[in-house]
């Protein structure tokens, strides 16, 4: 009897340790999925473009020739308010975001708001970022934490007064700021839907290709229609389907291929910064490229005037001069002065 009663609190036991087995199993699973997913947003966002820097050695001074991609921050963006440096946000406990909670993160992402409670400048374009899902973000922190921690010190912005009041951002937010997760249309299909959902969270295209008020914020009702001047005085194309502006004259394919190998339709290889977006799309998979071109394609066609063409030799004053003259000329034959 007793034989049988040691029997059975051992099969017990195994059960019970073969249940905790599986339950870690599982979990370890979940959670490497849940980081294999994170590092493809990450990389679809492009997030190292901007929060790039040196890789770092264990004293904190940076490695000589070393090439490591880690986002230890200190890249600044040059805008018209000032330059603002991208932070760390390597799991550094001290520099980065190490000791951040996921919560924390994702308040960051959805709202706009740091651990401290502090309103973040929209160059971080949380504007967009406040569109993911909660597990997209959840998925992008558990990857963001198994980077190598880097112990560099964030540089301070060098925003122009008043610009770089945080305190003040409580009405731009007020006016400009809208963290209502994007619409299902169920009678668009789900490439459609996918499409918008990679354009306008993931990828934020939006944040470089449409124009902005004297305030820095997007000017909607010309979504995609180009921007001169744009983030680091770098002009983003128009990309609506506008046959003589934008590109309507690509197809699915040639703006799949695009994003793949940055090669236009005219065999031209892209530059400037869409060099590094180019980097993270060629990442995703060709149903999300397809995805991408599907809402694109869709969306309404803006004609915008375009600059006039720079003549060989000529330099920017020179061609902002003429510009300005015929401003002035313009306004003259307008008034009948001849």
């Amino acid at each position: 009897m007793k034989l049988f009663k040691s029997c059975i609190e051992l099969l017990l036991i195994i059960g019970l340790l073969a249940s905790v087995h599986a339950h870690a199993a599982d979990a370890y699973a979940a959670n490497t999925d849940a980081i294999a997913r994170g590092k493809y947003l990450y990389e679809a966002a492009d997030c190292y473009s901007c929060h790039g820097g040196p890789r770092e050695s264990q004293n904190g001074k940076a490695s000589a020739g070393s090439a490591l991609k880690l986002p230890s921050g200190g890249l600044g963006l040059d805008t018209p308010f000032g330059t603002f440096r991208s932070p760390n946000i390597t799991p550094d406990k001290q520099y980065g975001i190490g000791a951040w909670s996921e919560a924390e993160f994702k308040t960051a992402l959805h709202d706009g708001i740091g651990r401290e409670g502090e309103y973040l400048f929209p160059v971080f374009p949380y504007t967009s970022f406040s569109k993911l899902t909660d597990r997209d973000m959840a998925d992008m922190y558990a990857y963001i934490m198994t980077l190598p921690a880097v112990p560099l010190p964030n540089k301070p912005h060098e925003a122009k007064p008043p610009f770089g009041w945080r305190s003040l951002l409580i009405f731009w937010r007020a006016l400009f700021f809208d963290n209502e997760p994007i619409k299902i249309e169920e009678a668009r299909g789900t490439d459609w839907n996918r499409g918008n959902y990679l354009v306008h969270a993931v990828a934020h295209c939006e944040e470089c290709h449409t124009p902005r008020n004297v305030l820095g914020a997007l000017i909607t009702s010309r979504s995609f229609s180009g921007n001169i001047g744009g983030p680091d005085k770098q002009n983003a194309p128009n990309i609506t389907p506008d046959d003589k502006t934008g590109i309507g004259s690509w197809s699915i394919a040639d703006m799949e291929q695009l994003l793949k190998t940055g090669m236009t339709p005219d065999t031209d290889s892209i530059g400037s910064g869409m060099k590094a977006v180019v980097q993270g799309t060629s990442r995703l998979t060709d149903a999300d490229r397809h995805a991408m071109a599907v809402y694109l394609k869709s969306i309404p066609a803006i004609h915008v005037d375009l600059p006039p063409p720079k003549l060989p030799g000529q330099s920017a004053a020179m061609q902002k001069e003429d510009s300005m003259l015929e401003k002035i000329a313009a306004k003259l034959r307008q008034l009948k002065f001849w």
